[in-house]
């Protein structure tokens, strides 16, 4: 028994005391604005609850739901959860081959189909006898049911509530080899990190949470789905990337949570219309500089935020203290799907920069002897499905985590990661990728000699590649165009192939030719990755801005 109140516990107390009280705020197609009640959420998902427990399948049946955030996006979670069935996010932009890896894997019996802006490309991957139901915001298409059609089912009357060690979800993520793990969490899991969270952040009623970041990622649904249950908060939808900015200054979020790469767009559009140099000048000023800054994040919408969270990737420390400076402290957290995205938060007023801050309330952390960083709480996955053997190798004998990040703790018990145990690396958009699959793709290209690809913190993969000693010879000989030609062929075939947050920004060819005799190889011929983002680093960004499918770097 969990010493913790469950989600749907939580949510029927909240349906109970304040029925009428506005729940979520979701735009719509045609501009205009639908608002649902806790009661209104609560009878849409019992009706469909009960539509669900109608079908012939067992208790603890896995349930898909692929849809870009959206109201009926947390419906359908609780819909499941009422049903006794186990909920199965998909990113909304995954390929058909990754759609069907999934719901095969996890043997989901129904799909819920939302939001999504290339369903035709999707779709294919759904296996033959599984159900699509089309959500509300749909998009064009054929489903074998509507939204509607669930809710004329009677709704269920009980409150059931599933035991604290049921599973409630599993939630696939990259691996190294290319094949999602699902990361299966109990109702305890979200009942202890959901509880501790609000505790920290004292989250309440009239708080309120503008949800944009895809619900299926961890920290989205720990930072607004559970935040919403527990804390009992408004959740205010975005439209489009389009309608961003219109979206938040409608929520006025108290409190928010993004990825650097969100709060460095939010910069570079105060940027774009006033110069750097003339801002840091206002704000330097004593008393004008307090009234810019609160200006400045009053246009961004962010002027009534009471939190401010980066996390998913590393945050520069520069971009900590312009916000600092504008008056809006920035909270660096860290976290894994694997633990429910509950593991170190900085506390406010006590931020370090390049450090990630403190372990959050319950939440023991040791660092190994080869340097990884362990993390071990309630919060901790119950293993991978179906994955016994990835599982003992996530988990020690005791039951931490193994993070596969490198890391240090200072006196104080703050956190600064050093480096990456496990050969894999994250954007800047939060988004995993193992870079070892989209090289061995490109490999077949014998044009490329060796293939490095590249992309930790930043917005997009790199790769870096050496040409073979054909290639470098026919460049040479008037053949530089054709060579273009050919390489830009295959990052398009690549990408195609691959899912969007994996996608390469191009190809850049060094003049380096990597070797075991200058420190790039390893004896065995292996590349050494820390070497070349070393050697190559400080030219990412410059490339990132430049490359356009082919980048060649001439200077040493």
């Amino acid at each position: 028994m969990s010493a913790y109140q469950l989600p749907l516990e939580v949510f029927y107390e909240r349906e109970a005391r304040h029925p009428n009280k506005r729940y979520m705020v979701q735009p719509l197609a045609d501009g205009s604005i639908e608002e649902l009640s806790w009661s209104e959420v609560g009878e849409q998902a019992r009706r469909a609850a009960n539509w669900l427990r109608g079908l012939d399948i067992e208790q603890g049946s896995r349930v898909a739901i692929i849809s870009k955030n959206c109201a009926h996006w947390i419906i359908a979670d609780l819909a499941i959860w009422m049903a006794g069935m186990v909920s199965v996010p998909l990113y909304p932009n995954l390929t058909a081959e990754s759609v069907r890896q999934i719901m095969q894997h996890s043997e989901a019996r129904v799909a819920f189909i939302g939001k999504l802006d290339d369903w035709p490309a999707m779709a294919p991957g759904i296996p033959d006898g599984v159900p699509c139901v089309g959500l509300p915001l749909r998009p064009e298409g054929k489903f074998d049911l509507l939204w509607s059609d669930l809710q004329a089912s009677t709704p269920i009357r009980d409150n059931p509530l599933p035991a604290a060690d049921q599973l409630a979800t599993i939630i696939y993520t990259s691996g190294t080899t290319g094949m999602p793990k699902g990361v299966m969490h109990n109702f305890s899991n979200f009942a202890f990190a959901a509880s501790n969270g609000r505790e920290m952040f004292a989250v309440q009623e009239t708080d309120r949470v503008l949800s944009y970041l895809p619900l299926c990622h961890v920290a989205e649904r720990s930072f607004v789905e559970m935040s919403s249950l527990y804390g009992g908060l408004e959740i205010f939808f975005a439209d489009s990337l389009d309608t961003f900015v219109e979206d938040i200054r409608r929520a006025r979020p108290t409190v928010l949570f993004a990825v650097p790469r969100i709060w460095t767009k939010f910069q570079m559009g105060v940027l774009a219309k006033m110069p750097a140099r003339r801002l840091d000048f206002l704000l330097s000023l004593p008393v004008i500089g307090r009234l810019v800054g609160r200006k400045v994040l009053a246009g961004l919408g962010l002027d009534a935020v009471r939190f401010a969270l980066s996390g998913a990737a590393p945050t520069p420390p520069a971009l900590f203290d312009w916000y600092r400076r504008l008056g809006l402290e920035l909270l660096e957290v860290y976290g894994m799907t694997e633990n429910c995205g509950y593991s170190h938060v900085c506390r406010p007023g006590k931020v370090k920069p390049g450090w990630i801050g403190q372990n959050c309330p319950g939440v023991e952390v040791r660092i190994s002897a080869e340097g990884e960083v362990l993390v071990r709480s309630e919060a901790t996955m119950q293993g991978y499905f179906k994955e016994p053997e990835k599982t003992a190798e996530a988990l020690t004998l005791d039951g931490a985590l193994r993070t596969g990040d490198k890391g240090e703790q200072d006196e104080e018990g703050n956190l600064r990661l050093t480096g990456r145990i496990k050969e894999i690396f994250k954007t800047s958009k939060g988004k995993f990728v193992a870079p070892a699959p989209i090289e061995n793709r490109m490999a077949v290209d014998t044009r490329l000699e060796q293939i490095c690809v590249v992309g930790e913190g930043m917005v997009q993969p790199l790769a870096i590649c050496v040409l073979s000693a054909t290639a470098r010879a026919a460049a040479a000989n008037n053949g530089r165009a054709e060579l273009e030609a050919n390489l830009k062929a295959l990052v398009t075939r690549i990408n195609g192939e691959l899912d969007k947050h994996e996608q390469i920004r191009g190809v850049v060819l060094v003049k380096d030719v990597w070797a075991v005799e200058n420190g790039f190889l390893t004896p065995t011929l292996k590349i050494k990755r820390a070497v070349i983002e070393s050697a190559y680093g400080a030219h990412f960004e410059d490339w990132l801005q430049r490359c356009d499918a082919v980048l060649w770097h001439e200077q040493d």
